[in-house]
């Protein structure tokens, strides 16, 4: 097995790690809804599958018949 000559300074692997950074998520704002979305995604609002402002399902129309 290989294993290092020297020891690295915690100077040295700090310096290394610095490009390892976790991103902040882009939010979107829904132009229909006005609810904040991650980007690429669809979400629920009242009942409703929103997407790219369109409404793709309809389950409050699904409740309202039920009862």
């Amino acid at each position: 097995m290989a294993h290092p000559k020297r020891k690295i300074s915690k100077t040295r692997r700090d310096k290394r790690r610095t490009h390892y950074k976790a991103s902040v998520p882009q939010i979107a704002t829904c132009p229909t809804t006005g609810e904040p979305h991650l980007y690429h995604r669809a979400h629920w609002h009242e009942g409703k599958l929103y997407y790219r402002g369109q409404v793709l399902i309809d389950n409050s129309v699904e409740e309202e018949n039920a009862a």
